[in-house]
């Protein structure tokens, strides 16, 4: 059927709003617009599905969230009537049509004969995680976006560990939507009707509480906070979104006496009103809380994304003026330091162990192998964390601690198996009040680990490739690669050739080929002579290429200069 045929199917069918059909009337003459739409459903993927919020194939509306939910149902029946019945915790964030899109997941379950939990209103995205695991559900959904723009929703969804789907079940909801019609293919229940029926549970405070008595334990040195409360202050924002309530909890319960919220910011809002982009890793984003700190004499910013399972930070340099900490910056900090502070403690475990993706800075592997903790490096994604962890801690070769990627999303304790900004900020503050009472900044904090550990510096670019023929600059970008593989990148000499796709190593040197333990997924990486690594990957969530350059030198400086050339070679790949 062609995107046009498509196009006339929705407008005939009677499962469409006036609303919704005047939508698709008003872009009758413009055909560029109606392929955009229309040209292809939106993939699913382990991530599940994200997109722009408009009605049409390829987009996030209420009938493509029937359909991934119809699929996802079928391939939870298919696990038995037991399993079924365990129901599916469902959660959504700050973003517009979140609740709309939640209750249509719960609508579309009972019409299925499964049951659901839903929050009241909105949570962060590791409440979900933890409701699964809590309440021993079969799976989850989240209505989320993360931290896209406005535009943006999306749909995650997870697994009886609490873990995002595993490939082959996303897999399985993929088959399932190519099999069922997105209007005639669906079963669905009221949604009064199934709140009524007992067919939709709602959660709320009790589940809170669960949860945040689970990250209150993940506090090692409360003595610390207690010690510089007077004292110390930070700056918040949630960004509009759904750390605005469980966060300043959780500082407070940590004892906290000044954590002062950027109100313009504490309103929920799904437009976003104040920042261009709800997304911690941009600096820009911050502005209202940089004014706010320098008002209040803070030095010390925290800022949660919209679903709150990442955070971003923000320090005072010795200079005065703020700083944005990188997520890998903040990752060896907050590694570092709970290493610390469990072996001040006494609570290291013998067997410790610390998760990082391929991606992310190996000055955590430093740290690591300094401080006698195991590193164990995964594919980027913490259902793939969550795999390892699994793993590690069933068999009994290590206890995980602490798990992190470069971008910004952090792992702790065993209630969850998701990022999660929640459990992450109260680990940071405790870290950010520790150095305090030192008389250190986290920025002086950051100075003294590289005097330990050695200087490393990382900066990872996105090579943009939109439009229809952005998946075919992506696909012939890493095929180039693989065809010509590089043996120097920008002058810097290649010593191994790294393939993930095939779990492939060729020794360029002395071409010798060998096999890594990763393999399956669409990764090249460079380990260059001089100790650097470049990482090649093609997002899974947006049309673009990540390039990952992590150095490694005698100064910043000379790590600086290695990043502008290498950032020059990878610019060129797109033409």
């Amino acid at each position: 059927m062609s995107y046009r045929d498509t196009y006339e199917k929705w407008l005939a069918s009677p499962a469409l709003d006036a609303a919704e059909k005047a939508e698709l009337e008003a872009i009758r003459g413009d055909e560029k617009e109606i392929e955009g739409r229309f040209f292809a459903p939106l993939e699913f993927g382990t991530a599940g599905l994200r997109g722009t919020m408009c009605v049409g194939l390829h987009q996030m509306n209420r009938h493509v969230i029937r359909h991934a939910t119809q699929a996802f149902a079928e391939v939870i029946l298919a696990e038995g009537p037991e399993a079924a019945a365990k129901g599916v915790a469902v959660c959504h964030d700050c973003r517009n049509h979140g609740r709309e899109f939640a209750e249509e997941v719960c609508a579309v379950m009972a019409g299925n004969g499964i049951p659901t939990r839903i929050f009241e209103s909105l949570r962060p995205t590791p409440m979900v995680s933890f409701a699964v695991r809590e309440y021993g559900c079969i799976a989850g959904v989240n209505v989320t976006a993360s931290h896209n723009p406005k535009e943006y929703n999306g749909y995650k969804v997870y697994w009886a560990d609490g873990a995002q789907l595993p490939p082959q079940h996303a897999d399985a909801v993929a088959a399932k939507m190519g099999e069922i019609d997105i209007f005639t293919g669906i079963k669905r229940m009221d949604y009064q009707e199934a709140l009524s029926k007992g067919l939709v549970t709602i959660m709320g405070e009790e589940t809170d509480e669960k949860f945040l008595a689970n990250v209150m334990a993940q506090a090692t040195d409360k003595a610390v906070v207690a010690k510089v409360a007077d004292k110390f202050k930070m700056v918040y924002t949630p960004f509009h979104g759904t750390g605005h309530k469980l966060i300043p909890e959780a500082l407070k319960r940590l004892g906290m006496k000044h954590v002062i919220c950027v109100p313009e910011q504490m309103k929920i809002d799904g437009d976003f009103p104040t920042v261009v982009s709800p997304n911690p890793e941009n600096p820009e984003g911050f502005a209202l809380a940089v004014e706010l700190a320098n008002k209040e004499g803070a030095d010390f910013i925290l800022g949660s994304d919209p679903d709150a399972d990442r955070i971003g930070l923000m320090v005072r340099g010795r200079d005065g003026q703020f700083i944005v900490l990188t997520g890998n910056q903040t990752g060896v900090l907050m590694l570092d330091y709970v290493i610390g502070a469990k072996k001040r403690m006494g609570t290291l475990p013998a067997n410790a162990t610390a998760l990082k993706t391929i991606v992310t800075t190996e000055m955590a592997r430093k740290v690591c192998e300094v401080n006698g903790v195991k590193m164990f490096d995964t594919f980027t994604g913490f259902k793939f964390m969550a795999e390892k962890k699994n793993a590690l801690e069933e068999s009994g070769e290590g206890k995980v601690i602490f798990s992190y990627e470069e971008s910004y999303g952090y792992m702790l304790g065993d209630y969850v198996r998701d990022k999660d900004a929640v459990t992450a900020s109260l680990v940071a503050t405790e870290m950010a009040a520790w150095y305090y009472d030192r008389g250190m900044t986290l920025y002086d904090a950051l100075q003294e680990l590289y005097e330990k550990y050695g200087v490393y510096q990382e900066k990872t670019l996105n090579l943009v490739m939109p439009g229809l023929d952005g998946l075919k600059k992506m696909a012939d970008l890493m095929a180039n690669l693989r065809t010509k593989p590089p043996v120097d990148i920008a002058g810097y000499p290649v010593a191994e050739q790294k393939d993930y796709k095939d779990g492939s190593v060729h020794c360029v040197e002395c071409g010798k080929d060998s096999k890594m333990e990763l393999s399956g997924s669409n990764v090249l990486r460079y380990e260059l002579t001089d100790g650097t690594s470049v990482i090649v990957r093609p997002s899974g969530t947006e049309p673009k290429v990540k390039v990952y350059i992590l150095t490694k030198g005698e100064t910043k400086e000379s790590c600086q200069k290695e990043i502008a050339a290498i950032e020059a070679w990878a610019n060129a790949l797109k033409d």
